[in-house]
């Protein structure tokens, strides 16, 4: 069955673009991810290793296109990018300015490409990087290359998931056509914490006596000082947890799950896909600590279907904008 559109799924982690994508009918050509942990998950899932370092296809001593041409033709290219900032950025804060930087790859691959949507993830503060210079080198360097921009930050929880995880996506089009990002869709998949936790959970998950000695001796130490660092607890009837990190399998503090007569736990593998949205039959990594952080890593699979259904839609009935240059400060309009 020929497919309805193709993507390429770049600094592709664990696949969160991809399971979204393909659930709606697409279908991915190409896919890069340098981690060698993340490549292994990704291949027991979709059967096939993402090539490595993106910038082995982006930059050569010769023609650049020699070596993107062996990267297919696509619609959507998607991807989380790294926040880099743009160090030697300069007056115009575009094109020329992302040299050096993996969003440069980004850039390159599509000017020569040409995909009609470019659909990219990263975390909330880029908006404020380095002064909003970053952002604004990201919003007028896609402008520079002839795509309509279109930026928010979106909440997983949001969009179904009992998750507080917020994270700036992009969507940009080669056509000037008009956007509007998914309303707010609560507890469409789970209602609360309780609906994502295991009945059953191993022993191993429950933190020792000493770190949750420590856990609670920093809380203590911490609003002495006046500040709000320290463990999160939460329990089955809380409406969300905090955002899941890639460093949560060194203590867990900042996702702990109440246990009654007992300490607390950390969320298990299971537990950690069910928050980003990932299906039940997903297969995690076989190391804890590789699970963690490659869910930590990743994108909330909901929020990315959700987006991409309102891209569709809007690449169905485009409605024509004006071309003007954005404005050189941190907002993509």
């Amino acid at each position: 069955m020929k497919p309805k559109f193709t993507f390429i799924d770049l600094f592709a982690g664990i696949g969160g673009f991809r399971i979204a994508l393909e659930r709606l009918g697409g279908k991915c050509v190409f896919s890069s991810e340098w981690d060698k942990h993340a490549k292994e998950t990704y291949y027991q899932n979709y059967g096939e290793v993402p090539f490595g370092d993106i910038t082995n296809f982006t930059k050569t001593d010769t023609d650049v296109s020699i070596k993107t041409d062996n990267i297919p033709d696509h619609d959507i290219l998607c991807g989380g990018f790294p926040c880099q900032p743009f160090s030697q950025a300069g007056r115009q804060l575009g094109f020329e300015d992302a040299r050096g930087t993996l969003f440069f790859d980004i850039l390159t691959i599509a000017k020569i490409h040409r995909p009609k949507v470019l659909f990219l993830e990263n975390v909330k503060r880029l908006r404020g990087h380095d002064k909003g210079k970053t952002f604004a080198v990201i919003c007028n360097a896609l402008k520079e290359i002839g795509y309509k921009v279109y930026s928010k930050v979106v909440s997983a929880y949001d969009q179904g998931v009992p998750q507080n995880r917020e994270r700036i996506f992009i969507v940009a089009f080669s056509q000037p056509i008009h956007f509007e990002f998914p309303k707010n869709n609560r507890h469409s998949i789970y209602s609360k914490v309780g609906d994502i936790l295991e009945k059953r959970v191993d022993s191993q998950f429950t933190i020792s006596d000493k770190l949750w000695a420590g856990h609670q001796r920093r809380l203590r130490e911490h609003r002495e000082r006046g500040n709000g660092f320290g463990y999160s607890l939460f329990d089955e009837e809380s409406q969300y947890v905090n955002t899941i990190s890639a460093r949560y399998w060194k203590d867990g503090s900042e996702i702990l799950i109440d246990q009654k007569n007992n300490n607390p736990r950390i969320l298990t593998p299971r537990e950690c896909a069910r928050i980003q949205g990932y299906p039940e039959d997903f297969k995690y990594h076989d190391s804890k600590r590789h699970s963690y952080q490659q869910f930590g890593n990743s994108v909330a699979v909901p929020v990315i279907e959700a987006i991409s259904r309102n891209i569709f839609s809007a690449l169905d009935s485009p409605k024509q904008s004006s071309n003007t240059l954005l404005p050189l400060e941190p907002v993509c309009l």
